[in-house]
């Protein structure tokens, strides 16, 4: 897995939610808010957390803002305020920004100036979008609770042509395997002899921890 600079804009909930999770899954983190105990909230669960304010050019260059592969901007309620913070984003060559929507008029707005891709918070948790943007190999992340999670993911190489008991999920990665779908047919209820075939995917539950460390394993 190649390490990513991320930079995440706005600390709300979903902001902490995307910020917290990349920099578990590995990656560099800048969190950013304009408020100093949001910053201050999250300074130890990231790499690095300042107080700056996204809608000045001179702030964002500053901090550098090139030298980012990708942003997250996750501003609240000011719409103008996330407009105005993703179109400098573009114009100051940040490769790849995605950005939280409030309404699907704010969200045509934000695709017009330049956002890649636009989110909306009830639709999308911030977890989910976080294993998006760093994995091909995880397809669907389903967050149960703060310490659960279903992910849906392609089947590793390693795994092709071994059934369950051989690759013992549960004792070596901490995962349940709930379901194998392949084409259009999904199995609920899986044997462990079910032997894996290419194109496979696997519906398993298991703690979040235990799931990231498995989708840096099946990257490699």
């Amino acid at each position: 897995m190649s390490k990513k600079q991320y930079i995440v804009i706005g600390l709300g909930r979903f902001g902490v939610s995307v910020a917290q999770t990349l920099f578990n899954l590995g990656h560099d983190v800048l969190a950013v808010d304009s408020n100093e105990e949001s910053v201050q909230s999250i300074a130890d669960t990231v790499t690095h957390a300042i107080v700056a304010d996204a809608t000045d050019e001179k702030s964002l260059r500053a901090i550098g803002i090139r030298n980012f592969d990708v942003a997250v901007v996750s501003i609240g309620e000011n719409i103008q305020s996330s407009i105005m913070a993703t179109l400098l984003l573009k114009e100051l060559g940040v490769k790849y920004i995605i950005t939280k929507a409030n309404n699907a008029m704010h969200a045509k707005v934000l695709m017009k100036i330049g956002a890649d891709r636009v989110v909306f918070p009830e639709k999308d948790m911030g977890l989910r979008v976080a294993h998006d943007l760093v994995s091909s190999n995880i397809l669907e992340y389903i967050e149960l609770s703060a310490d659960y999670s279903i992910a849906e993911f392609l089947c590793p190489k390693a795994w092709i042509g071994k059934s369950l008991v051989e690759i013992d999920t549960r004792n070596t990665y901490g995962i349940n395997v709930i379901g194998i779908r392949h084409n259009e047919e999904i199995d609920v209820t899986p044997s462990a002899y079910t032997k894996l075939v290419e194109g496979s995917v696997i519906i398993a539950i298991g703690g979040i921890e235990d799931l990231n460390n498995l989708e840096s394993k099946i990257k490699k």
